[in-house]
């Protein structure tokens, strides 16, 4: 019997096949160094113009990898510096590392990750921190820089000067608008903590409430252009007299036996010091009033009154049907107050009249 010739259709598969990964190993390879190009490019533009703004800008150089699946950077210590015509004695930051991303198949998003021990300097202020996770994400798009960002945060420990503040968990959202009007928000802000463990030397107010707070939530709008200029009390006050306002939308708060619940507008009065007002729905309210005034946190002749006025202003909550009140916040003279009870008074802003040179 005649044999019939091998086929060599399997053959010519196998070798389309091996071509074609070939073909994309090769267009794979392509793209992650268009990836990686991209990713130090950026680099370089964003330190450039920093530095021509009048930041001071000191890195290391970066490092490629990431290699296959994502492309990224990282600069083993980045230190930035400037910023006083926004913030009086101005803002330092010491990373190490940074590590930038960019993976597929998301390439229209950047993250930002802070992997080690870092420092940031607010004024005279050392704020040290690190974290499990600490990721900032923000997109990507041709020649236009980011008007918004996402940070989010797995055990962040923060150094402050009255000790250790560590948060479980941390979700920041900003968007900004370099061409708001007075009545849109240049800023918006919203903020969310989780397990907010506060340091022993918080003062008697915190002891007295408990060191750990459950959740706080917080959105925020800082209304109004924030003008030009180097010196931060005449960018302060154009401001001021340009309508601007910080207001806070929502808050709510849990701590300890406390729930809280509020939204306030906040300004600058003729001598630049903040003043607003707003209104706060509190349940546990006596409860807490009672353990603040053994503290001595509140005075005898506050609690007092208190005592008296709290009762007849609780109303059961419309969702969960526990008694709580809901009271005028002011803040006038840098005095807070609730229901007109003085509760805190703030140390006032000092303004340098003339920025840096």
């Amino acid at each position: 019997m005649d044999r019939k010739p091998p086929s060599r259709l399997p053959r010519r598969l196998l070798l389309l096949l091996a071509l074609g990964l070939v073909a994309l190993g090769a267009g794979h390879a392509v793209l992650w160094r268009g990836m990686a190009n991209g990713l130090e490019q950026g680099w370089q533009v964003w330190v450039q113009l920093r530095r021509a703004q009048g930041w001071r800008v000191e890195h290391t150089e970066p490092v490629r990898g990431g290699w296959p699946l994502s492309a990224t950077l990282t600069i083993a210590r980045v230190r930035l510096e400037g910023g006083a015509t926004t913030l009086p004695g101005g803002i330092a930051l010491t990373a190490t590392p940074v590590v930038l991303r960019v993976s597929l198949p998301w390439l229209d998003r950047l993250s930002v990750e802070l992997p080690g021990q870092q420092r940031l300097r607010l004024g005279a202020a050392e704020f040290p921190f690190a974290a499990d996770m600490l990721t900032a994400t923000v997109p990507l798009e041709p020649d236009t820089p980011p008007s918004s960002a996402e940070l989010r945060g797995e055990r962040l420990r923060i150094g402050t000067p009255a000790g250790g503040v560590e948060v479980r968990s941390l979700m920041l959202t900003a968007a900004g608008s370099a061409s708001a009007t007075e009545t849109e928000p240049a800023l918006a802000l919203r903020l969310g903590a989780e397990g907010v463990e506060l340091p022993a030397g918080s003062g008697r107010g915190a002891e007295a409430l408990g060191r750990s707070i459950q959740s706080l939530a917080a959105d925020l709008w800082v209304s109004g252009p924030v003008p030009p200029g180097r010196a931060p009390a005449a960018r302060a006050e154009s401001w001021r007299d340009g309508g601007g306002t910080l207001e806070l939308r929502s808050l709510a708060l849990r701590w300890g036996e406390v729930a809280a619940q509020g939204a306030a507008t906040l300004a600058f009065d003729d001598a630049l010091q903040p003043m607003g007002a707003g209104t706060l729905r509190i349940s546990g309210a006596v409860a807490a009033l009672e353990t603040l005034a053994e503290a001595g946190v509140v005075g005898r002749r506050a609690a007092t009154t208190a005592r008296t006025i709290l009762p007849l202003l609780s109303r059961p909550s419309a969702e969960t049907g526990v008694p709580e009140i809901e009271v005028p916040l002011t803040l006038e003279d840098r005095v807070l107050a609730l229901a007109r009870i003085p509760v805190l008074r703030f140390a006032p802003l000092d303004w340098p009249s003339v920025g840096p040179r």
